[in-house]
């Protein structure tokens, strides 16, 4: 073969070259093009956390609390603000401010960051009844009756607010006859809200 044959040949190798790569992508259901496709950012992980701003307004607003709210299936604390003086000679006071912010839809801010709450809008709390341990707070609904997310939301908030709860453990009952159990808040309780509800304290007397 000649030079000139050889070099003649090239260009047709490499036609057939690329006509066979443009044959298996085609096969492979891959699509040329000659414009850049955008398929968009990744999907973000929710961040379960407030803007520092957001948090300094909210601390203008009242008493700073935290109260536990659900994001990315575990319980997370956020911060709140309440009219209350949390002061241990009105407990009940306090356990309803609390309540209050557990029971309010997450405002903007905290639903952007991936928040929301499972306890009843209609759920209402009351003092001790006689025969009643010391301590004891009665909701409008038995205890295990709500979700268990819910009942692990009111247990965390409770047991770690210190002038409500201050040996760590909260008496709950409900609107019936049932004796009234103390419930604490651990690190399953956190870590699995919907799965290990908060029902583990012994029955007192």
């Amino acid at each position: 073969m000649t030079p000139s044959e050889r070099r003649g040949r090239r260009p047709a190798a490499a036609l057939a070259g690329a006509a066979l790569c443009a044959v298996l992508a085609a096969g492979c259901g891959i699509r040329t093009t000659s414009v850049p496709v955008d398929a968009g950012p990744a999907p973000s992980r929710v961040p379960c956390a407030m803007p520092a701003e957001d948090i300094a307004t909210q601390a203008q607003q009242g008493i700073p609390v935290q109260v536990y709210l659900v994001c990315a299936s575990e319980l997370v604390t956020v911060d709140r603000a309440v009219r209350v003086q949390e002061t241990t000679s009105d407990r009940l006071r306090i356990a309803r401010a609390l309540l209050d912010e557990l029971r309010q839809a997450p405002p903007s801010a905290e639903e952007r960051a991936g928040f929301s709450t499972h306890v009843p809008a209609p759920l209402r709390i009351s003092g001790p009844r006689a025969g009643d341990p010391k301590g004891t707070l009665r909701l409008s609904e038995q205890p295990e009756d709500l979700p268990s997310e819910a009942l692990a939301q009111i247990v965390c908030t409770f047991t770690e607010s210190e002038p409500l709860v201050p040996d760590g453990s909260v008496v709950l009952g409900g609107p019936g006859d049932y004796a009234p159990r103390g419930y604490l808040c651990t690190t399953e309780t956190k870590a699995s809200p919907e799965t290990v509800p908060t029902t583990g304290a012994a029955l007192l007397s």
